[in-house]
């Protein structure tokens, strides 16, 4: 009796080791397989592939070098994880817009498009919490949901494809907003604005990047931002052609918030920093 009973234990523990072991093989399979888009590159890939061609069937005309052939060419030559960003919704039923911006110079066609790359080794980002104003608080803990890093991308279309020109860095990791081709009127430069809400400072920051050697080189990132107690503006301060910029302190009380002065800061092309003359102790990287 003892020895069945010592025979019905081993094989009992044999089918549990068997049964742990296919279920544990099964879920790393179905892992690997398909899983969930934000850690799953197999899944994320398909999810995007399956939207691209639901966007081909939907469009009624293309054109070389459209938003869905943009989106194609990021998934085919960009790691996974990495997203052409849409703006902010302006309504809560408005078709967000892929911040792209396609303009011509010289007879050549460039396309301006910001990308998101997931850092590595962690989730993937979504393009959801990088948009609006909730967002904008991912940059105080940004590694639960990944960690975004914004590049704003210049392609040029040359027969049909698309070749990267440069891409430039955008300091900050949630928020974004809307992305504007202006130009600084003081001395006719134009500039790409790429705005993102900041809740932290209850307000908005621009990174302004200015072509100043041309649209074909990579541009000057300059920031101006304004919340209840931040501010900077855009200004010429010394007459060359890099953009300069105030930046206002404030004073504030129970009873009121003013501005109690501006001081100016301008480009230093040999410190490669922003200067003022007020202390020469104080620089800003743009």
């Amino acid at each position: 009796m003892k020895v069945l009973n010592a025979i019905l234990v081993i094989v009992i523990i044999v089918i549990l080791i068997f049964f742990v072991t296919g279920v544990f093989t099964f879920s790393c399979e179905e892992r690997v397989a398909g899983g969930d888009p934000e850690t799953s590159a197999v899944k994320d890939e398909s999810t995007r592939d399956y939207n691209i061609e639901r966007d081909k069937e939907l469009a009624k005309t293309r054109t070389p070098c459209d938003t869905i052939a943009l989106k194609e060419y990021i998934l085919d030559n960009y790691q996974e994880g990495n997203y052409l960003v849409e703006f902010d919704r302006t309504f809560t039923y408005n078709v967000p817009k892929p911040a792209v911006i396609y303009h011509k110079e010289n007879q050549k066609q460039y396309i301006f498009a910001v990308i998101a790359k997931s850092k590595k080794g962690e989730r993937f980002v979504e393009k959801k919490n990088l948009i609006g104003f909730e967002s904008s608080f991912i940059n105080l803990d940004s590694t639960k949901l990944g960690t975004a890093f914004f590049f704003l991308t210049l392609f040029e279309c040359r027969d049909g494809e698309f070749i990267p020109e440069w891409e430039a860095e955008v300091p900050i990791h949630g928020g974004f907003n809307s992305m504007k081709l202006k130009q600084w009127k003081a001395k006719r430069i134009p500039y790409i604005e790429l705005n993102y809400e900041a809740g932290i400072i209850s307000g908005h920051r621009n990174y302004n990047f200015f072509f100043i050697h041309g649209i074909d080189s990579l541009p000057h990132l300059m920031e101006t931002y304004e919340g209840i107690v931040h501010k900077r503006t855009l200004a010429n301060i010394n007459d060359d052609n890099y953009p300069d910029y105030y930046e206002y302190r404030f004073t504030e009380d129970s009873s009121r918030i003013a501005v109690r002065d501006s001081i100016p800061f301008y480009w230093s092309e040999r410190r490669q920093l922003y200067i003022t003359d007020v202390n020469r102790r104080w620089f800003r990287k743009y």
